[in-house]
């Protein structure tokens, strides 16, 4: 998920007379996530604005806006279903649970021709489950290392590590010069557990899952990855002394206030850091003595139509306004996040004020992503938020075992 400082979940009510459904007004509902640190950032200003907006453009028609947090975004979508109230569409960090629960139109059935046409290709393919696309692309990131260079100039470093050992090498130098300030900053908390996850092992030559989708959790590859993890970062204490219990917010947050000297991040965090008042580097994530794979991990955001109120017509009117450029980037720059849409992201690319962002934009265009596609996802991510941050603190291997069990049992349930 982005994702990830991030806080909400959004419901929209629209009522419409139009769209062959019936001579009454129809009433969509969308749940989706809110990408503000607090009220004054939250996204519901940006959602207003799209309301009023679609409300301009189509009389009749009436949007209403509510946040809650993010944490709450599964649960409330369940409690809806469950009461016989399903959403027409959700917007949050995964699919695939909800097309195994077949609750899902089809991409293409809410698209138009011309909105489709503008997503970039490698998202239309993440948001496939066998072979047929149900995740509408809505945000993306990709990941960087942040550096605060004021702690690296008072610990006598020149430039940012490129490999696991000059990375060791700096947060030894940095434990030792400037008391006070956490080294490297390894949020294994539930927030943002599977992405720093994958892109440790990325970098270390693994993954969480093979080319084809099968989990490699337990590969010999991420065994070595987190025992270098306890043994060179946790053990020395050049981190914190259980990653497990560290979420992404309090981790950025301890960056922006200079707490943190470390960290990998995504471009909420250029934000954050800026109005910190932070000196800041960036720079690629480091690699396993050079031979981690190329990229980043690309995190993706999803829009998805249910259909179980039948209101096809309506939704597809309501995601071609969603979709339109000034739409898109509006939504993309106050978050500092990277559009999915290949109209807005060449504007943003070749726009000098986004200057910060082209470095996140080069590492989307080779990235790696989770395997969004798999019905059993969903459950094997909670199973690495909750157990993986033991693998640091524990032993390594047993920890990954057990979550490479667990996603086995998963995937061959969700499959049957």
């Amino acid at each position: 998920m982005l994702g990830t400082a991030l806080a909400g979940a959004l419901a929209l009510t629209t009522v419409s007379a139009c769209g062959g459904q019936g001579d009454g007004p129809v009433t969509l509902k969308l749940v989706a996530a809110d990408y503000g640190e607090s009220p004054e950032t939250s996204s519901k200003h940006y959602w207003d604005e799209i309301a009023k907006g679609f409300e301009a453009a189509n009389p009749g028609i009436k949007i209403d806006v509510e946040v809650d947090s993010w944490t709450d975004i599964g649960k409330k979508v369940e409690d809806m279903v469950a009461a016989g109230k399903s959403p027409d569409l959700l917007q949050t960090g995964g699919f695939a649970d909800q097309v195994a629960a077949d609750r899902l139109y089809p991409a293409a059935d809410v698209l138009s021709m011309d909105t489709q046409a503008k997503f970039m290709e490698n998202f239309a393919h993440a948001g496939q489950v066998l072979g047929t696309q149900y995740g509408i692309p809505f945000v993306s990131s990709s990941r960087v290392l942040f550096y605060n260079k004021a702690v690296f100039r008072q610990a006598g470093i020149t430039q940012p590590p490129a490999t696991w050992n000059e990375l060791r090498q700096d947060a030894e130098k940095i434990k030792s010069k400037v008391p006070g300030v956490t080294p490297y900053g390894l949020p294994l908390g539930p927030e943002e557990a599977p992405a720093e996850s994958m892109l440790w092992t990325l970098s270390g030559g693994g993954s969480l899952s093979d080319d084809v989708g099968n989990y490699t959790i337990d590969s010999p590859q991420n065994q070595a990855t987190f025992s270098w993890l306890k043994n060179n970062l946790v053990g020395p204490g050049l981190t914190y002394s259980d990653p497990g219990k560290m979420n992404r917010t309090p981790v950025f947050q301890d960056f922006a206030a200079g707490k943190v000297a470390m960290l990998n991040g995504h471009p909420t965090l250029l934000r954050m850091a800026t109005a910190g008042k932070i000196e800041f580097g960036t720079a690629p994530i480091p690699k396993k003595d050079g031979i981690g794979r190329t990229g980043s991990l690309g995190v993706a955001d999803w829009l998805m139509a249910f259909k179980a109120n039948g209101h096809k017509n309506e939704i597809k009117k309501f995601v071609s306004y969603v979709y339109g450029k000034d739409n898109q980037l509006r939504f993309d720059e106050q978050y500092n996040l990277l559009p999915v849409t290949q109209d807005a992201f060449t504007q943003m690319t070749g726009d000098p004020k986004h200057e910060d962002l082209k470095q996140f934009a080069t590492g989307l265009t080779n990235a790696s992503f989770y395997p969004f596609g798999d019905p059993a996802w969903g459950e094997v991510s909670n199973r690495i938020k909750a157990g993986i941050g033991q693998a640091v603190t524990g032993d390594p291997k047993q920890v990954l075992l057990g979550i490479q069990d667990a996603a086995l049992k998963e995937a061959a349930r969700v499959r049957q």
